[in-house]
Protein backbone atom coordinates (compact mmCIF):
# COMPACT_ATOMS: atom_id res chain seq x y z
CA UNK A 1 0.00 0.00 0.00
CA UNK A 2 1.42 3.22 -1.18
CA UNK A 3 1.28 6.12 1.82
CA UNK A 4 0.06 9.12 1.00
CA UNK A 5 -0.19 12.74 1.70
CA UNK A 6 -3.75 14.06 3.14
CA UNK A 7 -5.03 17.65 3.99
CA UNK A 8 -7.65 17.87 6.12
CA UNK A 9 -9.91 21.07 6.19
CA UNK A 10 -12.13 20.87 9.11
CA UNK A 11 -10.09 18.56 10.51
CA UNK A 12 -11.07 18.44 14.33
CA UNK A 13 -15.11 18.28 13.73
CA UNK A 14 -16.33 14.72 14.12
CA UNK A 15 -15.89 13.27 11.43
CA UNK A 16 -12.56 15.25 10.58
CA UNK A 17 -11.69 13.75 13.96
CA UNK A 18 -12.32 9.94 12.66
CA UNK A 19 -10.62 10.17 9.27
CA UNK A 20 -7.52 11.91 10.67
CA UNK A 21 -7.18 9.05 13.45
CA UNK A 22 -8.31 6.32 10.49
CA UNK A 23 -5.75 7.73 7.91
CA UNK A 24 -2.89 7.86 10.69
CA UNK A 25 -3.79 4.25 12.22
CA UNK A 26 -3.19 3.39 8.21
CA UNK A 27 0.51 4.99 8.16
CA UNK A 28 -1.01 7.77 5.95
CA UNK A 29 0.19 11.48 7.44
CA UNK A 30 -2.50 14.06 7.27
CA UNK A 31 -1.86 18.30 7.60
CA UNK A 32 -4.49 19.44 9.85
CA UNK A 33 -6.69 22.37 8.66
CA UNK A 34 -9.86 24.51 10.53
CA UNK A 35 -10.20 28.20 12.06
CA UNK A 36 -9.80 26.95 15.80
CA UNK A 37 -6.00 26.71 17.25
CA UNK A 38 -6.74 25.54 19.89
CA UNK A 39 -8.25 22.29 18.78
CA UNK A 40 -5.92 21.82 16.39
CA UNK A 41 -2.73 22.07 18.26
CA UNK A 42 -5.10 19.59 20.57
CA UNK A 43 -5.24 16.69 17.57
CA UNK A 44 -2.25 17.33 16.47
CA UNK A 45 -0.38 16.68 19.56
CA UNK A 46 -2.71 13.40 19.87
CA UNK A 47 -1.43 12.53 16.23
CA UNK A 48 1.95 14.28 15.80
CA UNK A 49 0.75 15.93 12.74
CA UNK A 50 1.62 19.61 11.16
CA UNK A 51 -1.68 21.98 11.77
CA UNK A 52 -2.36 25.69 10.27
CA UNK A 53 -5.15 27.89 10.83
CA UNK A 54 -7.53 29.11 7.99
CA UNK A 55 -11.00 30.67 7.91
CA UNK A 56 -12.38 28.67 4.98
CA UNK A 57 -14.94 31.07 3.69
CA UNK A 58 -11.98 33.51 2.46
CA UNK A 59 -10.63 32.10 -1.04
CA UNK A 60 -7.55 34.11 -0.26
CA UNK A 61 -6.75 32.13 2.87
CA UNK A 62 -7.40 28.83 1.36
CA UNK A 63 -5.19 29.58 -1.54
CA UNK A 64 -2.38 30.48 0.80
CA UNK A 65 -2.91 27.66 3.51
CA UNK A 66 -2.66 25.42 0.26
CA UNK A 67 1.18 27.34 -1.08
CA UNK A 68 1.91 27.01 3.19
CA UNK A 69 1.55 23.01 3.14
CA UNK A 70 3.49 22.82 -0.36
CA UNK A 71 6.40 24.46 1.00
CA UNK A 72 6.03 21.94 3.80
CA UNK A 73 5.42 18.91 2.68
CA UNK A 74 5.20 19.24 -1.43
CA UNK A 75 2.09 17.89 -2.93
CA UNK A 76 -0.55 16.28 -1.38
CA UNK A 77 -2.65 13.09 -2.95
CA UNK A 78 -5.88 13.88 -0.95
CA UNK A 79 -7.73 17.12 0.16
CA UNK A 80 -10.56 16.50 2.17
CA UNK A 81 -13.59 19.75 3.10
CA UNK A 82 -15.26 19.00 5.88
CA UNK A 83 -15.95 22.33 7.16
CA UNK A 84 -19.84 22.88 7.34
CA UNK A 85 -23.09 23.95 9.20
CA UNK A 86 -26.39 22.80 9.64
CA UNK A 87 -29.31 25.18 9.30
CA UNK A 88 -33.12 23.97 10.23
CA UNK A 89 -35.33 27.17 9.01
CA UNK A 90 -38.20 27.25 6.93
CA UNK A 91 -37.22 29.84 4.24
CA UNK A 92 -39.86 32.64 5.63
CA UNK A 93 -38.16 32.48 8.87
CA UNK A 94 -34.15 32.69 7.66
CA UNK A 95 -32.40 36.04 7.42
CA UNK A 96 -30.31 37.31 4.95
CA UNK A 97 -27.35 36.93 7.31
CA UNK A 98 -29.00 33.23 8.34
CA UNK A 99 -28.50 32.60 4.48
CA UNK A 100 -25.43 34.23 3.84
CA UNK A 101 -23.63 32.54 6.51
CA UNK A 102 -25.29 28.83 5.14
CA UNK A 103 -23.79 29.33 1.67
CA UNK A 104 -20.22 30.98 3.22
CA UNK A 105 -20.23 27.81 5.64
CA UNK A 106 -20.66 24.74 3.04
CA UNK A 107 -20.90 26.55 -0.42
CA UNK A 108 -18.35 28.94 -0.75
CA UNK A 109 -15.91 27.01 1.62
CA UNK A 110 -16.26 24.24 -1.13
CA UNK A 111 -15.57 26.72 -4.18
CA UNK A 112 -12.49 27.68 -2.07
CA UNK A 113 -11.10 24.35 -2.13
CA UNK A 114 -11.86 23.13 -5.42
CA UNK A 115 -9.99 26.77 -6.77
CA UNK A 116 -6.86 25.88 -5.02
CA UNK A 117 -6.32 22.58 -5.90
CA UNK A 118 -7.00 23.97 -9.17
CA UNK A 119 -4.19 26.48 -8.99
CA UNK A 120 -1.87 24.49 -7.51
CA UNK A 121 -2.53 20.69 -7.62
CA UNK A 122 -3.30 20.22 -11.73
CA UNK A 123 -0.97 17.44 -13.19
CA UNK A 124 -0.66 15.93 -9.64
CA UNK A 125 -2.85 12.61 -9.51
CA UNK A 126 -5.28 14.31 -6.56
CA UNK A 127 -8.52 12.68 -5.18
CA UNK A 128 -10.74 15.65 -3.58
CA UNK A 129 -13.69 14.84 -1.18
CA UNK A 130 -16.42 17.19 -0.91
CA UNK A 131 -19.05 16.58 1.97
CA UNK A 132 -22.59 17.10 1.29
CA UNK A 133 -25.99 15.84 2.19
CA UNK A 134 -28.87 13.30 2.17
CA UNK A 135 -31.23 16.51 2.26
CA UNK A 136 -29.84 17.68 -1.20
CA UNK A 137 -31.70 14.52 -2.73
CA UNK A 138 -34.76 14.48 -1.03
CA UNK A 139 -37.07 16.71 0.37
CA UNK A 140 -37.34 17.70 4.19
CA UNK A 141 -39.11 20.40 5.60
CA UNK A 142 -36.85 23.18 6.99
CA UNK A 143 -34.12 22.44 4.94
CA UNK A 144 -34.23 24.83 2.43
CA UNK A 145 -31.36 26.64 2.76
CA UNK A 146 -28.73 23.71 3.78
CA UNK A 147 -30.11 21.43 0.62
CA UNK A 148 -29.46 24.61 -1.95
CA UNK A 149 -26.04 25.26 -0.51
CA UNK A 150 -25.05 21.15 -0.52
CA UNK A 151 -27.24 20.75 -4.00
CA UNK A 152 -24.53 23.72 -5.17
CA UNK A 153 -21.62 21.76 -3.66
CA UNK A 154 -22.31 18.85 -6.20
CA UNK A 155 -22.91 20.71 -9.02
CA UNK A 156 -19.19 22.30 -8.30
CA UNK A 157 -18.00 18.93 -7.77
CA UNK A 158 -19.43 17.57 -10.86
CA UNK A 159 -18.15 20.34 -12.83
CA UNK A 160 -14.90 20.56 -11.22
CA UNK A 161 -14.70 16.85 -12.10
CA UNK A 162 -15.11 17.37 -16.06
CA UNK A 163 -12.82 20.56 -15.88
CA UNK A 164 -9.94 19.34 -14.48
CA UNK A 165 -10.17 15.47 -15.58
CA UNK A 166 -7.41 15.81 -17.72
CA UNK A 167 -5.42 16.83 -15.12
CA UNK A 168 -5.24 14.69 -12.86
CA UNK A 169 -7.46 15.33 -10.66
CA UNK A 170 -10.43 13.84 -9.53
CA UNK A 171 -13.61 15.07 -7.38
CA UNK A 172 -15.79 13.53 -5.34
CA UNK A 173 -19.12 13.74 -2.57
CA UNK A 174 -20.12 11.89 0.48
CA UNK A 175 -23.47 12.60 1.32
CA UNK A 176 -23.87 11.23 5.14
CA UNK A 177 -27.61 11.18 6.82
CA UNK A 178 -27.85 11.99 10.42
CA UNK A 179 -24.27 11.39 11.96
CA UNK A 180 -24.00 11.81 15.66
CA UNK A 181 -21.52 15.07 16.15
CA UNK A 182 -21.21 18.02 18.24
CA UNK A 183 -22.72 19.55 15.43
CA UNK A 184 -25.79 17.63 15.32
CA UNK A 185 -26.14 17.59 18.84
CA UNK A 186 -29.01 19.68 19.56
CA UNK A 187 -31.40 17.86 17.31
CA UNK A 188 -30.93 14.63 19.61
CA UNK A 189 -31.06 16.57 23.02
CA UNK A 190 -34.08 14.98 24.12
CA UNK A 191 -35.15 10.77 23.67
CA UNK A 192 -38.30 11.98 21.59
CA UNK A 193 -35.84 13.51 19.38
CA UNK A 194 -33.41 11.02 19.15
CA UNK A 195 -35.97 8.40 18.65
CA UNK A 196 -37.29 10.03 15.64
CA UNK A 197 -34.64 10.96 13.87
CA UNK A 198 -33.60 6.97 13.92
CA UNK A 199 -36.37 6.34 12.97
CA UNK A 200 -36.23 8.41 9.61
CA UNK A 201 -33.62 6.28 8.74
CA UNK A 202 -34.43 2.51 7.43
CA UNK A 203 -31.32 0.76 9.20
CA UNK A 204 -33.24 2.59 12.04
CA UNK A 205 -29.85 4.08 14.00
CA UNK A 206 -27.80 7.39 13.48
CA UNK A 207 -24.71 7.32 11.84
CA UNK A 208 -21.79 7.65 13.50
CA UNK A 209 -18.84 9.73 12.66
CA UNK A 210 -16.87 6.27 11.36
CA UNK A 211 -19.00 5.43 9.04
CA UNK A 212 -18.42 8.56 7.18
CA UNK A 213 -14.85 8.52 7.66
CA UNK A 214 -14.70 4.87 6.06
CA UNK A 215 -16.40 6.77 2.89
CA UNK A 216 -14.07 9.33 2.33
CA UNK A 217 -11.20 6.43 3.21
CA UNK A 218 -12.17 4.71 0.18
CA UNK A 219 -12.68 7.82 -2.71
CA UNK A 220 -9.27 8.75 -0.91
CA UNK A 221 -7.55 5.25 -1.63
CA UNK A 222 -4.96 5.29 -4.80
CA UNK A 223 -6.62 1.90 -5.17
CA UNK A 224 -10.17 3.63 -6.04
CA UNK A 225 -8.45 6.24 -8.62
CA UNK A 226 -11.05 5.44 -11.46
CA UNK A 227 -13.82 7.49 -9.32
CA UNK A 228 -14.50 10.97 -10.42
CA UNK A 229 -18.05 12.87 -10.39
CA UNK A 230 -19.58 10.75 -8.17
CA UNK A 231 -21.80 11.18 -4.96
CA UNK A 232 -21.69 8.58 -2.62
CA UNK A 233 -24.39 8.19 -0.11
CA UNK A 234 -24.10 6.84 3.12
CA UNK A 235 -27.52 7.70 4.75
CA UNK A 236 -28.70 4.47 5.90
CA UNK A 237 -31.48 4.27 3.07
CA UNK A 238 -32.32 7.40 4.55
CA UNK A 239 -32.60 9.30 0.80
CA UNK A 240 -33.25 6.36 -1.07
CA UNK A 241 -35.57 4.19 1.00
CA UNK A 242 -39.26 4.27 1.89
CA UNK A 243 -40.51 1.77 4.08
Amino acid sequence: MKLQKHLIFGAYGGIGQALSRLLVQNGHSVYLVGRDEAKLKALSAELQQPYACCDLTDITQVDATLVKVHDHIGQVDGVVNLVGSIVLKPAHLLSQQDWINCINTNLTSAFAVVRAIAKHQTGYPTSVVLLSTAAAHLGFANHEAISAAKSGVEGLMKSAACSYAKQALRFNCVAPGLVHTGLTEHIFKNQRGLEYSQGLHPLQRLGEPGDIANAINFLLAADNNWITGQVLTVDGGLSTLKY
